[in-house]
């Protein structure tokens, strides 16, 4: 693969976002990014900046202003990418989304937006586990790669969480609405966990919610059609149905389906109903009741406002969403999303979005790639690896970088023999 053609794919996705920064600060912003897929060590703005500008261009003081102080917005950069990404893997169709919060860990006292917050990973149905951070909530863009298997999800929003601030379900409507409001006539379908089944009653315009629904839910029948009008204020939903647990155990009729659950495909037995979760939503949602006919897991219960879903789309889309946990632990591991200690005014919240925006903008830059699944990296000890992970792109991405700004730094004097091979695939693993 031609290096230098690696290189100018690579500014010119990020050139694209220019128009957002004034000419100093666009220059900045190309610098820090490529220096923080560089960096081997860890990504404090002193950590990147030896990669950034390995020359001393600027003075330091220029790229630690730019997360706090700069004048340039993050709405923009989210704005301008969920555009060319839905360009380029969705130029039709409905558009499918995942949403989830997460904790980024900082230490500090003084950290602008951070507070003391539950730590999902390390808590568990016995324990909590709280931790000091910021609580983002993140939207991703779910993308189907060429080579098969588990999806991918690329970041396109995000919104921190401050105490007595909106809630997470109000930060997550904000979000949807704002993503609808960019692309005024399509159409999504977001994917998320139970915490945020209520979003399913938002008005959030072109959006339509698949989630997980409460075993102990007040759930109703649709109402009966009206025979003669009555007094009094108008039914909104028909009789009281048992709990989705409870109608699981009465269902005899079950339903086999095969689905494709994170890229396999799964056998399931299901039973589908119309219903009314009133506390959630006065229209009627789609109940979807999962067994595994083999009787190894529990049964699940799924629900979506869009009523012309099959159950096996409804079963798989949600066995998706696993791509936006896989988008939060390699954003964390790989691009130290959590390292930089930027503290005051915007600072915090700018550095953690970045990170995300980062992980979208490497996988765009590797699915740009001719031939790029080739080259992903064979372990020994893991010989049955069939796709490429982020670890993969990142590390052919470094590969070509470290290349050319060795070839840049010593021009006609650049040897290329083994040594120099051996350190340009030590300094591209090295994260």
């Amino acid at each position: 693969m031609n290096t230098t053609t690696i290189i100018s794919t690579w500014q010119t996705i990020i050139q694209q976002f220019f128009p957002i920064f004034t000419t100093p600060t666009s220059q900045i912003f190309l610098q820090l990014v490529t220096g923080w897929v560089l960096c081997t060590a860890k990504r404090t703005i002193t950590g990147i900046l030896p990669f950034a500008d390995p020359h001393g261009q600027r003075a330091h003081d220029a790229y630690h202003r730019f997360f706090p102080d700069a004048s340039w917005a993050m709405s923009e950069l989210w704005h301008l990418l969920t555009i060319l990404l839905v360009k380029i893997f969705y130029p039709t169709g409905v558009i499918p989304t995942d949403l989830d919060d997460t904790l980024f860990h900082h230490s500090g006292r003084k950290v602008n937006g951070a507070g003391w917050w539950r730590d999902a990973v390390r808590s568990t149905g016995t324990k909590l586990v709280h931790a000091w951070g910021l609580n983002l909530v993140v939207l991703t863009l779910r993308i189907n790669p060429p080579w098969g298997g588990e999806p991918l999800g690329l970041p396109i929003n995000m919104r921190l969480h401050r105490k007595n601030g909106p809630t997470l379900t109000d930060l997550a409507e904000e979000m949807l609405c704002e993503v609808a409001q960019w692309l005024p006539e399509r159409w999504f379908i977001n994917h998320c966990d139970g915490f945020y089944a209520s979003i399913a009653g938002r008005d959030i315009p072109n959006t339509h919610i698949i989630s997980r629904m409460r075993r102990d839910a007040n759930i109703y029948d649709l109402l009966p059609k009206k025979k003669k009008k009555r007094r009094g204020r108008p039914r909104k939903r028909g009789q009281k149905l048992p709990a989705p647990k409870q109608m699981a155990k009465r269902v005899r009729n079950w339903q086999q389906v095969e689905t494709v659950e994170r890229g396999k495909v799964r056998k399931r037995l299901i039973y589908v109903r119309k219903v009314i979760w009133y506390k959630v939503s006065e229209k009627p949602v789609l109940l979807v009741i999962s067994r595994d006919p083999k009787g190894k897991e529990k049964d699940d219960f799924f629900f979506t406002t869009d009523l012309n879903l099959t159950p096996a789309e409804v079963i798989g889309g949600f066995a998706g969403r696993w791509s936006i946990e896989d988008t939060i632990k390699n954003t964390k591991q790989f691009l130290g999303g959590q390292g930089p200690q930027t503290w005051k005014r915007k600072g915090p919240t700018r550095a953690a979005a970045l990170s995300l925006w980062l992980y979208s903008v490497v996988w765009l830059w590797y699915l740009q790639q001719k031939n790029a699944q080739k080259l992903m990296v064979r372990l020994p000890w893991y010989p049955t690896k069939a796709h490429p992970s982020f670890r993969d792109a990142l590390m052919l991405l470094r590969r070509a970088l470290w290349k050319e700004r060795i070839k840049s730094m010593f021009g006609k004097f650049t040897v290329h023999d083994k040594n120099t091979d051996f350190l340009i695939e030590a300094l591209a693993s090295a994260a």
